[in-house]
């Protein structure tokens, strides 16, 4: 085996677990903070129709689709969905949006000894920042700038508030707001993230800040937020 072959089968030895760690943070749960308040009755058949808080939104097809998650949300915890708001015991409402994002520097720690500087054989030596390393760098196997450990990205976040109010005296029930900070601004992916997470343990100790997280396999775990003093 030639020392090019050796070093090729070395490199991919330790690629396999990089690439595995890089796909196991693809599949990261969401997390949100929700902030609840509130005084709902327990459920005992009362009727509801669902409105947007925009009414801009209102009749338009995204709207609807998140909507109806809204509903059947509703609907599991033992209330009725209605067909005139008229008639209708409670109005929901809801509007949601995300930012224009934000850029965050980071740094990864992965390099340092590739090509390093510093270690017991001297300039690229063998142990990195870390302690591990294979005591070479060869650009034809890494390619140029492999191991530079700062990285940007952008960062954006999306809300979601929520209000249910009694239809005889417009008496304020709930008020509910999930924020959660993703690298993704797709509308579709996060509105249906942030309701379940305003609608998990719901409706919540009234004034209590939670964090909430969602597995992509749909476990949940719900951890109180500190609050800073």
């Amino acid at each position: 085996m030639t020392v090019r072959n050796r070093l090729s089968r070395r490199a991919a030895l330790f690629a396999a677990p990089v690439l595995a760690l890089a796909l196991s943070a693809c599949a990261t749960p969401f997390k949100a903070d929700v902030a609840r308040f509130q005084a709902l009755p327990a459920p005992q058949g009362q009727s509801f129709v669902v409105t947007a808080s925009d009414p801009a939104l209102q009749g338009g097809l995204e709207f609807a689709q998140y909507a109806g998650l809204v509903t059947r949300q509703m609907a599991q915890l033992g209330y009725v969905p209605a067909n005139d708001p008229a008639r209708a015991d409670m109005i929901v409402s809801f509007s949601y949006g995300v930012d224009n994002g934000r850029e965050k520097v980071v740094s990864d720690n992965f390099g340092g000894g590739f090509g390093g500087g510093f270690g017991p054989w001297g300039r690229g030596g063998f142990y990195g920042r870390r302690g591990f390393g294979f005591g070479f760098y060869d650009p034809f196997i890494f390619g140029p700038g492999w191991g530079n450990d700062v990285r940007s990205y952008t960062v954006y976040t999306s809300d979601l508030d929520l209000k249910i109010d009694r239809t005889a005296d417009n008496r304020r029930l709930f008020e509910g707001k999930a924020e959660a900070q993703a690298r993704s601004k797709n509308l579709p992916y996060l509105v249906p993230n942030l309701i379940d997470a305003i609608f998990t343990d719901f409706p919540g100790q009234s004034g209590e800040t939670v964090r909430i997280s969602i597995a992509p396999e749909g476990d949940k775990t719900v951890r109180p937020v500190r609050q800073r003093r």
